[in-house]
C-alpha cells in the first residue's frame, strides 16, 4: 500500500505541534494540517493571553496596594488599548518563536493550511476555500483537533452580543460592567482580571462554589478575596434569560435555592461555561472511528477504535489542559512510531488556576480519597508561616497534603497560594516517583523560598511521629529532662 506520508496529524495547536515535532525528530515523513494559525487555542485563545492579560492587572493592583510596601503613588491610570496591544505583542512573540510554519518546516514536517477530515481511515481530505480539495494518504494519522466554548441554551443568548475565550482578547474598549456566565477557571481567571483593571464584574455560576473541582475549604478562601477585591459572585444560581435593552445587556436569573429572581444589567457579556472536542467536520465516519459525548474514544495509549489513528489533547474528552495535550501526544507518537508500550499517566496529573493568588492540585482529591476509603492523613501547612510569603505579604492560603501515616506516601496534594502551579510540580515529581513526605522532609529546600513550604509541610508527617511513648522512651534510655511535648492535637502545625 503506497502512502504520502508516514504520519498526518490533524490539527496544529499544542498537541499537534508536539506530535508533528517528535515525529518528524523519530525520522517519520510529516505532514500538519491546520485551518487557521499554528498555536491553537494556548497562543491565541487561552493561556497566554489570559495570562498576560493578568500580568497587566496584578501591575494595576499592585500600584493600589503600595501603601502596603511604603510606597505612596497616586494609583494607575489603565490604558486598556495598550494593554491589548501588550497581550498580542506577547501572542505573536511566542507564535514566531515556537508556533511558525517555518520552525516545522525546517524540522521536516510539512505544514498544510486547510480543514482536514478523513475519507477512510488512511486517507486525509484537506479543502480550503478557493482552492481545490487535496487528498493525503498516511500510514498513522494524530487527530489533535482541540475543542472550542460551549455555547449554553440560554434563552435570547443568540440574540445579544456575546463574548467567549476566542473573542474577548480582541475586545477594543474596556468593558464597563461585564458579566460572566461560569465560575470555573477562565471565568475566575478573567473576572479577576477584569475588575483589577477597573470592570465592574459580575460572575453568575449555577454551583455553590466557584472552581468545583478544587477542595472547597480553598475556594471559600479565594471567593472571598475575589469577593474583597470587588467581583460579585452570584452562585447557586441559574441563568434564564438574556436580552438586549438599549446599550445594555440584561441577565435575569433565578437563586436555586429559592426560586427568587432578580435581574444584572452590563455592556459587556463573557461565556465561560465549559469546551466540548472539535469533531463535527472530520467525517470520523468515514474512517470507522468511535466517539462518546466528550470526544473521541481512546485508549491509554491514544489509540482510538483503529489502532493506526491517534487522539490526542481536548478532541479525546479528558482532561483540558495544554501540559496534557503536549504529554498525550508523546505517548501517541512514541507508541506509534517505536511499538513500545507507551502509556498516558492519568494519576498525577497537575492543574493551575492562576487567579492571585492561584490554585493548584495534583493526585486523588480529598473527596475521592474518603469515597474510596483510602486510609490517609491530612498534612498541612499555612503560607502565613512560610517566611518568603510574609516578607512579600503573601500569605494567603494552605498546603494541604494527604499521605499515607505509616510511611508519608502521598496521594494528592491541594495548593491555594502564591505560586502554587510552581509548588504543585514538586509534588507531582514526587508522586510519579514513589518519593514520600518522609524524602521530601530530609531534602534540603533553600531559604527563604516559597518551596520551603513544600518541605515544612512535609515536615509535619515527622510532627505526628513524635508520640510522647518514643520520647518518653529516649527521656529514660539517656536522662534528657525536658517536657514531653503534647502530640494529642491531630491539627498541630510545628
Amino acid at each position: 500500500m503506497n502512502f504520502d506520508y508516514d504520519v498526518i496529524v490533524v490539527g496544529g495547536g499544542a498537541a499537534g505541534l508536539t506530535a508533528a515535532g517528535l515525529s518528524a525528530s523519530l525520522g517519520a515523513k510529516t505532514a500538519m494540517i491546520e485551518e487557521k494559525k499554528l498555536g491553537g487555542d494556548c497562543t491565541w485563545y487561552g493561556c497566554i493571553p489570559s495570562k498576560t492579560l493578568l500580568k497587566s492587572a496584578k501591575v494595576a493592583h499592585t500600584v493600589r496596594q503600595a501603601a502596603k510596601y511604603g510606597i505612596t503613588t497616586d494609583g494607575p491610570t489603565v490604558d486598556f488599548e495598550a494593554v491589548m496591544k501588550r497581550v498580542h505583542s506577547v501572542q505573536q512573540n511566542v507564535y514566531n518563536e515556537a508556533d511558525a510554519p517555518e520552525i516545522y518546516e525546517k524540522m521536516g514536517v510539512t505544514v498544510i493550511e486547510g480543514q482536514g477530515s478523513f475519507a477512510d481511515e488512511h486517507t486525509i481530505t484537506i479543502t480550503k476555500e478557493g482552492m481545490e480539495p487535496q487528498t493525503l494518504r498516511a500510514k498513522n494519522i494524530v487527530i489533535a483537533t482541540g475543542s472550542r466554548p460551549v455555547i449554553p441554551p440560554i434563552e435570547g443568548l443568540e440574540t445579544v452580543p456575546y463574548l467567549t475565550n476566542e473573542t474577548i482578547f480582541s475586545l477594543k474598549q474596556q468593558p464597563k460592567k461585564l458579566l460572566i456566565i461560569g465560575g470555573g477557571p477562565i471565568g475566575t481567571e478573567m473576572g479577576q482580571a477584569f475588575v483589577r483593571l477597573g470592570s465592574e464584574v459580575t460572575v453568575f455560576d449555577f454551583g455553590e462554589r466557584i472552581l468545583s473541582k478544587d477542595h472547597p475549604e480553598l475556594t471559600s478562601i479565594l471567593q472571598d478575596i475575589l469577593t474583597g477585591e470587588g467581583i460579585a459572585l452570584k452562585l447557586n444560581t441559574i441563568v434564564k434569560k438574556v436580552e438586549k435593552k438599549n446599550s445594555s445587556i440584561v441577565v435575569t436569573t433565578e437563586d436555586r435555592r429559592n426560586g427568587n429572581s432578580f435581574t444584572v444589567e452590563g455592556d459587556t457579556l463573557l461565556v465561560a461555561s465549559g469546551r466540548q472536542a472539535n469533531i463535527e467536520t472530520l467525517n470520523l465516519e468515514a474512517a470507522g472511528i468511535d466517539t462518546h459525548k466528550r470526544g473521541i474514544i481512546v485508549n491509554e495509549s491514544c489509540q482510538t477504535s483503529h489502532h493506526h489513528i491517534y487522539a490526542c489533547g481536548d478532541v479525546a474528552g479528558g482532561m483540558q489542559f495544554t501540559h496534557m495535550a503536549e504529554h498525550m501526544a508523546k505517548v501517541a507518537v512514541s507508541k506509534m512510531l517505536t511499538h513500545l508500550p507507551m502509556r498516558t499517566d492519568g494519576r498525577h496529573v497537575p492543574w493551575c488556576t492562576y487567579t492571585e493568588p492561584e490554585m493548584a492540585h495534583v493526585g486523588e482529591t480529598e473527596e475521592v480519597l474518603k469515597s474510596k476509603n483510602v486510609g490517609y492523613e491530612l498534612y498541612r501547612f499555612p503560607f502565613n508561616k512560610i517566611d518568603r510569603a510574609i516578607t512579600e505579604s503573601e500569605t494567603e492560603g494552605w498546603i494541604r497534603v494527604y499521605a499515607a501515616g505509616f510511611d508519608g506516601k502521598i496521594f494528592g496534594v491541594d495548593i491555594l497560594g502564591v505560586h502554587a502551579g510552581d509548588l504543585v510540580s514538586e509534588f507531582a515529581l514526587a508522586m510519579r516517583n514513589g518519593v514520600t513526605l518522609r524524602q521530601m522532609s530530609d531534602t534540603i529546600h533553600p531559604y527563604p523560598s516559597y518551596a520551603l513550604g513544600n518541605r515544612r509541610a512535609a515536615d509535619q508527617w515527622y510532627v505526628r511521629k513524635q508520640s510522647g511513648t518514643l520520647v518518653g522512651l529516649l527521656q529514660f534510655f539517656f536522662g534528657y529532662q525536658g517536657k514531653v511535648p503534647d502530640t494529642s492535637d491531630p491539627d498541630r502545625i510545628v
